[in-house]
């Protein structure tokens, strides 16, 4: 059995509200949130596809090789 840390869970240190009440605490939080800039959500974006492009020819270049070798393999 669990021994019992002190911290509850958070379901016990919050009271229920209703959905009108969630739905408020929700745009609360909503509202710290920040968004990327322009620039920084385009910097990301070609990031990703710079990985993207990176990850295809470096597992293109495994698959050849692993091909050529099955090849040599069941060749002989």
């Amino acid at each position: 059995m669990a021994a019992d840390t002190g911290t509850k869970d958070a379901k016990d240190t919050r009271p229920r509200v209703g959905p009108a009440q969630f739905v408020r605490e929700v745009r609360q939080e909503w509202a710290k949130t920040t968004r990327p800039t322009r620039r920084e959500w385009m910097v990301t974006t070609m990031m990703v596809f710079i990985m993207v492009a990176i990850a295809t020819v470096f597992f293109f270049a495994v698959d050849s090789l692993l091909a050529f070798i099955v090849q040599l393999v069941l060749a002989s």
